[in-house]
């Protein structure tokens, strides 16, 4: 005689049902949520606002031009003949691109003395920024005619210093024009510093020395 629980298991057989242990399989773990749980998490949407704890004041940023005008601007490339870093005391000089941007004449507003600045593009930093005295000489570049080279007390970093500059054009008729220019600025210099300036105590022998470097030397593209 066949026990009860294998009459009844027979019987399910054939009327096709299942224990409720058996009657449906595990549900698989849904995609929203990582750990398998089918609750959906909701996010509370936040409705604070909030203040800033310092107000920062616009500060007014000065370049130092604000009391001068622009007599002429143009975009150039600059070069400077000197000692790189490595070769600091060595003696050997050659030349090395100091940046490209907008070299501007400017006229003081009020004592009328001109000076050349140069920022480089997107650093604004100052590669060039000397007055125009009416001592230098624009000769042009060996080798091109759309650059001229001069040398200058150039204040720059911070501190007076002779340096070579060669200053690249776009093309020789903007070359022309900026040293027509500065020829201009020149003569308004002269008379500005007549009785002023007087010849350094070596009689321009530093100057010399600076002009001879310029000797078949060349800035290149």
């Amino acid at each position: 005689m066949e026990n009860s629980y294998a009459t009844t298991q027979k019987r399910n057989i054939q009327t096709g049902t299942m224990s409720t242990e058996e009657e449906k399989p595990k549900e698989a773990p849904t995609e929203e949520s990582p750990s398998g749980d089918a609750e959906e998490s909701k996010e509370d949407e936040s409705t604070a606002t909030f203040e800033p704890v310092v107000k920062l004041e616009e500060v007014e940023v000065k370049t130092g031009e604000e009391e001068e005008e622009a007599i002429y601007a143009i975009r150039a490339k600059l070069f400077i003949f000197g000692e790189t870093l490595l070769d600091v005391g060595t003696g050997k000089k050659s030349w090395r691109e100091r940046g490209v941007g907008e070299a501007k004449i400017l006229r003081h507003k009020e004592h009328q003395k001109i000076r050349i600045l140069m920022r480089q593009e997107k650093t604004m930093k100052i590669i060039a920024n000397h007055a125009i005295d009416p001592r230098i000489s624009l000769e042009p570049n060996a080798g091109s005619d759309r650059s001229w080279v001069w040398s200058a007390f150039d204040f720059a970093e911070g501190e007076l210093v002779e340096t070579v500059f060669a200053m690249r054009f776009g093309d020789s008729d903007i070359a022309n024009t900026f040293k027509e220019k500065f020829l201009e600025s020149q003569k308004e210099m002269t008379s500005l510093l007549a009785g002023e300036d007087k010849p350094g105590e070596d009689g321009g022998a530093g100057a010399d020395e600076a002009a001879e470097a310029l000797s078949g030397l060349k800035t290149e593209d």
